[in-house]
C-alpha cells in the first residue's frame, strides 16, 4: 500500500457541491483528488448492512480505502470493569461496520487516566487490549487492523510510548499517530523536521516491524492550553502547528506508507489534497 491522503468526515464543501448522503461519498472523496476516508461513529455504531453495502460498492468503483472510527466513549482504562468490557463490544461493533464497508482500520482512543496513576491506566488498557484481540479472533474478525490513537489531553491516556505500549500486545495492533495531539499534549513541541524523525525513529525502534512504516496518521493543527488540545483548526491557521511539510518530506526520503487523515475544521478534504500535492511534489 502507497502513501493514501484522506479525511475523517466530510468537509463543509460536501453539502456545498450538492452532495447528499453517505453513499456518495466515495464520489466526492475521489472528486477532491483524495485516496481514503474515516467513517465516523464517534457517538455509536449505528451504520446498517444495507447501506455499508452500498457505501462499499461505491468505494470499489472510485478506488477509496476506507478506515472508521469508533466510539468516543471507550475506556479500556476505566475503574469499572463494566465500561472496559462494555469497550471490548463496542469494538467488535467497529470491526463488523468495517469488514461491512470493506476496510480493515479500526481507530480509538484508549481511555482517560482518571483518579489513578498513569501506570494503573495503562495497566488496565493493557489487560482490555489483551481480551479485545481475544474477542475480536473469536468472533472471525482476526485481519481487522486495531489502530489506539494518540491523545491531545494531559489527563488522556496516549502519549507516544502508552500507545506503542498497546501495540506489543499482538503484531495486528497498528498506532495511529494524530501528530496535532502530541503537538497539543506537549505544548507546541513539533517545530521542526527533527521532532518528526524523533517520533519516527520512536516508532521504529520499539515495533520493529512493518507498522512503523504503515502506521496510521490523524493530522490538523489544533489549538491548545495548559491541558493541552482545545480545538482543531484549519490549515489558514497561523498561531498553532504543526506543519505537514516536514513530515511529508520524511514519509518521501524513508519510503513510508502511512494512510494519513486529515481532521481540520470544516476544510478537511481542502487541507488534504494540500498535502497530498505537497507529496507529490516532492517527487519532481
Amino acid at each position: 500500500m502507497s502513501i493514501l491522503f484522506g479525511t475523517a468526515g466530510t468537509s463543509q464543501s460536501f453539502a456545498e457541491q450538492g452532495y447528499k448522503n453517505s453513499v456518495q461519498v466515495p464520489e466526492y472523496t475521489a472528486k477532491m483528488g483524495l485516496d481514503a476516508f474515516e467513517y465516523q461513529c464517534g457517538r455509536g455504531v449505528r451504520i446498517k448492512e444495507e447501506l455499508a453495502s452500498k457505501i462499499r460498492a461505491q468505494a470499489a468503483v472510485h478506488g477509496i480505502y476506507f478506515s472508521l472510527h469508533a466510539p468516543y466513549y471507550i475506556s479500556m482504562s476505566s475503574l469499572e470493569e463494566e465500561k472496559r468490557l462494555n469497550s471490548v463490544d463496542y469494538i467488535l461493533q467497529s470491526a463488523a461496520a468495517i469488514r461491512a464497508l470493506g476496510g480493515q482500520r479500526v481507530i480509538f482512543h484508549s481511555g482517560s487516566c482518571g483518579k489513578q496513576s498513569r501506570e494503573a491506566a495503562l495497566e488496565k488498557a493493557l489487560d482490555t487490549m489483551h481480551r479485545i484481540v481475544a474477542a475480536v479472533d473469536e468472533a472471525g474478525f482476526s485481519d481487522i487492523v486495531l489502530c489506539p490513537e494518540t491523545m491531545g489531553k494531559v489527563g488522556q491516556l496516549g502519549t507516544l510510548d502508552e500507545v506503542l505500549a498497546l501495540c506489543g500486545v499482538d503484531k495486528r495492533i497498528t498506532p495511529c499517530i494524530d501528530f496535532g495531539h502530541l503537538n497539543a499534549r506537549d505544548q507546541g513541541s513539533i517545530k521542526t523536521k527533527a521532532d518528526y524523525a524523533a517520533i519516527l525513529d520512536r516508532m521504529g525502534e520499539v515495533l520493529g516491524d512493518e507498522r512503523a512504516s504503515k502506521f496510521h496518521v490523524h493530522f490538523s493543527k489544533i489549538e491548545y492550553t495548559t491541558g493541552g488540545e482545545k480545538q482543531h483548526l484549519t490549515f489558514a491557521d497561523s498561531v498553532y502547528g504543526p506543519d505537514f511539510e516536514p513530515l511529508l518530506e520524511l514519509c518521501y526520503e524513508r519510503g513510508l506508507s502511512p494512510v494519513i487523515i486529515c481532521e481540520s475544521a470544516g476544510t478537511q478534504a481542502e487541507d488534504a489534497a494540500t498535502m497530498k500535492r505537497y507529496y507529490q511534489s516532492l517527487g519532481k
